[in-house]
């Protein structure tokens, strides 16, 4: 069977592009990925004519047979994957709609009108979704089209040649995603503050750029706090790295839909300090896995880092736990043929 899948340039940094440059090497059918968007450092805006020409030579000449499309759920990725569904279904082709990232103003907006959004994608043959949560809006808007929930992924070579067992457990706590606010850094800032007074050993990494950088650097220079360090974008050995020597993974995010890093995160035995965002709810364990902590307040981040810092024993075997967890559902290898089960039945 034969299946093209839209998805930004792979060999950019993060979110779909590295989803599906994770699951390259697991397809068992034919797949073929039709790059959209921007690329080579120019934006996607002055390729969308390109690309929807290049996409309707493809439906008419190509013979795919199901062809998966990938926007999240914002007001501009709706408006051009529109276009591509249509030309899809013009062309009489099975067609696959998988939301990623969910945005709260765009559910807020499609709560009080959906009805242009419906008529749209019930055009889909199915739609994939990273959430219960976001499964329950479509079906309130009036999607009726079948809807199945998936998972992003861990790149299997991450973990060749990681082991658990050989791990040591230095207080280490590892913030990796974009620096924003909406991510939860200055909560992991200020809630770090606090453990620092508590347990001077603790050290805390964050990996990855944003907006907030400078302000979070300067934040740990106003208030003398040590034991930060700030990587930038990591990927490779570095990421491996980084994974391998923290104790504990934190990400206070405001919303999410299945984050990759918390994934990663499991599958290198850490237990996980996060929020009740997207898919995460849906499988996460409390108590078991971490804990998942509804508030932004930091003290409630604090007091939970605290007790896994002084119960190294406690933090092991959540880890232990969750790299099993990992192993079984998230590994690329798993979540590639489930994917493909989706797209060909």
């Amino acid at each position: 069977m034969k299946i093209l899948i839209n998805t930004p340039d792979t060999s950019f940094f993060g979110g779909v592009a590295n989803h599906y440059k994770g699951l390259k090497p697991f397809w068992t059918e034919k797949v073929k990925y039709n790059f959209i968007g921007g690329r080579k450092g120019v934006p996607g805006s002055l390729f969308l004519i390109y690309d929807y020409i290049k996409f309707i030579f493809l439906c008419a000449f190509a013979n795919y047979d199901v062809i998966l499309l990938n926007p999240s759920l914002g007001k501009t990725a709706i408006k051009r994957d529109a276009l591509f569904l249509k030309i899809a279904t013009f062309f009489k082709i099975k067609t696959v709609v998988f939301f990623h990232g969910w945005s709260k103003n765009m559910v807020n907006e499609l709560n009080k009108n959906a009805s242009k959004f419906t008529e749209i994608f019930n055009k889909a043959d199915k739609l994939i979704v990273l959430a219960k949560a976001f499964k329950n809006d479509l079906i309130n808007w009036g999607i009726t089209k079948p809807i199945y929930q998936t998972t992003t992924k861990v790149n299997d070579e991450l973990l060749s040649e990681f082991d658990f067992n050989a791990k040591s457990w230095d207080s280490n706590i590892l913030f990796l995603t974009r620096v924003e606010t909406y991510k939860g850094i200055f909560t992991t800032l200020e809630a770090f503050l606090d453990v620092k007074s508590k347990f001077p050993s603790a050290t805390l990494t964050i990996a990855g750029n944003g907006s907030k950088l400078t302000m979070a650097k300067q934040f740990v220079i106003d208030n003398n706090l040590q034991g930060v360090e700030f990587l930038g974008n990591i990927s490779g050995n570095k990421l491996i790295e980084s994974f391998t020597k923290a104790s504990i993974y934190i990400l206070p995010s405001h919303g999410e839909g299945m984050p990759t890093s918390v994934l990663e995160a499991m599958a290198f035995g850490l237990p996980i300090i996060s929020r009740p965002v997207g898919g995460l709810f849906d499988f996460f364990e409390e108590d078991k896995m971490g804990y998942l902590i509804e508030s932004h307040e930091p003290k409630e981040y604090f007091e939970r880092i605290l007790s896994l810092l002084e119960n190294s024993e406690r933090c092991r075997e959540m880890g232990r736990y969750n790299r099993e967890y990992a192993c079984k559902y998230f590994m690329a290898s798993k979540v590639a043929l489930k994917l493909e089960e989706i797209l060909i039945n």
